[in-house]
């Protein structure tokens, strides 16, 4: 996510955004993760996108134990925390100013015997993506990552990066304006996109992408 912050007083249905915690249950754990909204806005707080998608996780519809996974935008880290209880290995991003509150959460969430699963690291989209072995995850979590149309770009670059043709991409997110449709539409061009789930209590769209073979591939 992001990190902009919101005028608290402008926003008043998210108050409980402002928490200094949200408690959850997923994957046989009740998680507790720290927010800081004050100090890191929208990046620092679970959204209902990430809900949703560790719900959708918990179906099991995409395997997960043994597999490698990559968290983006991760926030708080809730997507990420849950897909390693539910036995990958993910390596958990966000920016630079999120990874204390990162690597605060993981710590707190994931017991120490599975600590190992979980890896906190810093990724700005678009930039040092050589420092992530390219198309070696076998899944790709985004949880409300798309909604600022200045990072689309670089967002589709490290989407391209991360993925092969094996890798399943889930991606949550409510769609809130045009051109949130015009990322996906995006997303097409080297990306098969189906919408994979619903909520629809909370209008939260789950998308799964998988890359196109290449043409000598094929």
């Amino acid at each position: 996510m992001a990190l902009v912050p919101y005028e608290q007083s402008s926003l008043p249905v998210l108050s409980k955004l402002h928490k200094a915690s949200a408690e959850f249950h997923f994957a046989n754990h009740r998680l507790r993760l720290s927010q800081d909204w004050n100090r890191l806005g929208v990046a620092a707080v679970v959204w209902d996108a990430a809900v949703v998608l560790c719900m959708y996780l918990e179906l099991g519809k995409t395997e997960l134990l043994g597999k490698s996974a990559i968290e983006l935008g991760a926030g708080t880290g809730l997507v990420g925390i849950v897909a390693a209880l539910l036995g990958a290995k993910v390596v958990i991003t966000d920016r630079e100013p999120a990874m204390e509150l990162l690597h605060a959460n993981v710590q707190d969430n994931i017991p120490p015997e599975q600590q190992g699963a979980a890896v906190v690291s810093e990724l700005t989209w678009g930039e040092g993506l050589e420092r992530y072995p390219a198309g070696s995850y076998d899944v790709v979590l985004g949880a409300d990552i798309v909604y600022l149309e200045e990072t689309f770009p670089a967002l589709l670059r490290t989407l391209e990066h991360l993925s092969s043709d094996r890798t399943e991409v889930l991606l949550a997110c409510r769609i809130r304006y045009e051109r949130d449709l015009a990322f996906l539409d995006m997303l097409r061009q080297n990306f098969a996109v189906r919408e994979v789930h619903y909520d629809e209590k909370r209008d939260i769209h789950v998308y799964k992408a998988v890359k196109h073979k290449a043409k000598e591939e094929l």
